[in-house]
């Protein structure tokens, strides 16, 4: 059993310049966006954990994030992606299939 009902991993992994990266595409400051506004949920979302990782090993497909403990995959483009993923995902249970990776 996991210690959270749900624990995020955004990929903030930086390249060579040219090379493909998440960090590239923002994935620093996404991460801190969401930390963010599970921190503004308090305790709706105290049992929810948001950290950076390193390369997750899918560089062309970024930026990307990994929820655990299903193992869901999936790409952001802006705030407003996070905020789907934690209002749906997250608070709701819902995954996200615009934005899943295969």
């Amino acid at each position: 059993m996991s210690h959270y009902k749900y624990h995020v991993f955004f990929c903030t992994n930086q390249r060579d310049p040219g090379e493909p990266c998440c960090d590239s595409h923002g994935a620093k400051e996404a991460r801190d966006y969401a930390k963010q506004r599970l921190k503004a949920l308090g305790e709706r979302a105290a049992d929810m954990r948001i950290n950076a990782a390193g390369c997750l090993g899918r560089c062309e497909l970024g930026p990307v994030i990994v929820v655990y403990p299903e193992g869901t995959w999936y790409t952001y483009v802006d705030k407003e992606d996070i905020d789907e993923i934690i209002d749906s995902h997250l608070l709701g249970g819902k995954v996200v299939k615009r934005l899943l990776l295969d």
